[in-house]
Protein backbone atom coordinates (compact mmCIF):
# COMPACT_ATOMS: atom_id res chain seq x y z
CA UNK A 1 0.00 0.00 0.00
CA UNK A 2 1.85 3.38 -1.10
CA UNK A 3 0.66 6.47 1.68
CA UNK A 4 1.48 9.83 1.55
CA UNK A 5 3.43 11.22 4.13
CA UNK A 6 4.16 14.80 4.06
CA UNK A 7 3.11 15.50 0.23
CA UNK A 8 5.79 12.39 -0.57
CA UNK A 9 4.33 9.56 -1.36
CA UNK A 10 5.95 5.71 0.00
CA UNK A 11 5.42 2.25 0.46
CA UNK A 12 7.01 2.45 3.77
CA UNK A 13 6.15 4.91 6.38
CA UNK A 14 8.71 3.86 8.88
CA UNK A 15 11.26 4.34 6.96
CA UNK A 16 10.28 7.19 4.96
CA UNK A 17 9.99 8.94 8.10
CA UNK A 18 13.61 8.05 8.66
CA UNK A 19 14.46 9.28 5.26
CA UNK A 20 12.83 12.93 5.14
CA UNK A 21 14.62 13.71 9.11
CA UNK A 22 17.98 13.01 6.93
CA UNK A 23 17.15 14.77 3.91
CA UNK A 24 16.37 18.00 5.87
CA UNK A 25 20.19 18.73 6.02
CA UNK A 26 20.19 18.55 2.53
CA UNK A 27 19.44 21.96 1.24
CA UNK A 28 18.87 24.66 -1.86
CA UNK A 29 22.20 26.68 -2.07
CA UNK A 30 20.37 29.37 -3.83
CA UNK A 31 17.10 29.52 -1.53
CA UNK A 32 18.21 28.48 1.70
CA UNK A 33 15.57 25.68 2.24
CA UNK A 34 16.33 22.25 2.79
CA UNK A 35 14.16 19.63 0.21
CA UNK A 36 12.05 18.21 2.31
CA UNK A 37 10.48 21.82 3.09
CA UNK A 38 10.70 23.15 -0.28
CA UNK A 39 8.96 19.91 -1.40
CA UNK A 40 11.03 18.52 -3.79
CA UNK A 41 10.54 15.02 -2.39
CA UNK A 42 7.94 13.20 -4.95
CA UNK A 43 8.09 9.64 -3.76
CA UNK A 44 10.39 7.46 -1.94
CA UNK A 45 9.64 3.30 -2.39
CA UNK A 46 11.85 0.62 -0.39
CA UNK A 47 12.07 -2.44 -2.41
CA UNK A 48 13.44 -4.43 0.64
CA UNK A 49 14.19 -8.19 -1.22
CA UNK A 50 16.61 -6.21 -3.82
CA UNK A 51 17.96 -4.00 -1.31
CA UNK A 52 16.68 -0.55 -3.54
CA UNK A 53 15.58 2.37 -3.04
CA UNK A 54 14.34 4.78 -5.71
CA UNK A 55 13.47 8.39 -4.80
CA UNK A 56 11.66 10.73 -7.20
CA UNK A 57 12.33 14.48 -6.63
CA UNK A 58 12.38 17.43 -8.83
CA UNK A 59 14.06 20.71 -8.45
CA UNK A 60 12.16 24.27 -8.05
CA UNK A 61 12.47 24.48 -12.22
CA UNK A 62 14.68 22.48 -14.96
CA UNK A 63 16.81 24.87 -15.29
CA UNK A 64 17.88 25.16 -11.92
CA UNK A 65 21.81 25.59 -12.03
CA UNK A 66 22.50 24.11 -8.69
CA UNK A 67 20.19 20.50 -9.83
CA UNK A 68 22.87 18.71 -9.93
CA UNK A 69 24.78 19.38 -6.53
CA UNK A 70 21.20 18.77 -4.74
CA UNK A 71 20.56 15.72 -6.66
CA UNK A 72 24.25 14.53 -5.68
CA UNK A 73 23.71 15.42 -1.98
CA UNK A 74 20.05 13.79 -1.78
CA UNK A 75 21.86 10.56 -3.52
CA UNK A 76 24.33 10.85 -0.46
CA UNK A 77 22.32 11.47 2.31
CA UNK A 78 20.08 8.16 1.21
CA UNK A 79 23.18 6.53 1.05
CA UNK A 80 24.69 7.02 4.46
CA UNK A 81 21.32 6.73 5.94
CA UNK A 82 20.44 3.27 4.07
CA UNK A 83 23.78 1.38 4.11
CA UNK A 84 22.73 -1.63 2.80
CA UNK A 85 20.49 -0.73 0.06
CA UNK A 86 21.61 0.83 -3.41
CA UNK A 87 19.56 4.39 -3.90
CA UNK A 88 18.42 5.53 -7.27
CA UNK A 89 17.09 9.17 -7.28
CA UNK A 90 14.99 9.97 -10.35
CA UNK A 91 14.55 13.55 -11.46
CA UNK A 92 10.79 14.35 -12.47
CA UNK A 93 9.19 17.42 -13.75
CA UNK A 94 5.85 15.88 -13.98
CA UNK A 95 4.09 17.09 -11.83
CA UNK A 96 5.74 20.21 -12.05
CA UNK A 97 6.72 21.80 -8.37
CA UNK A 98 4.93 25.10 -7.33
CA UNK A 99 5.03 27.09 -3.99
CA UNK A 100 1.77 24.84 -2.70
CA UNK A 101 4.42 22.41 -2.06
CA UNK A 102 6.34 24.20 0.58
CA UNK A 103 5.36 23.35 3.93
CA UNK A 104 4.16 25.61 6.65
CA UNK A 105 7.77 25.69 8.21
CA UNK A 106 9.31 26.52 4.96
CA UNK A 107 6.95 29.20 4.41
CA UNK A 108 7.57 31.14 7.81
CA UNK A 109 11.39 30.36 6.93
CA UNK A 110 10.66 32.24 3.30
CA UNK A 111 8.89 35.06 4.62
CA UNK A 112 11.65 36.21 7.52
Amino acid sequence: MIENIMNVITNNNLQCILALNNLTSVYDPEIGLNVVDLGLIYKIEFFDEEKIIKVDMTLTTQFCPMGESIVGDVTKMMNETFKDYSVQVNLVFEPPWNHKRISEEGKEFLNS
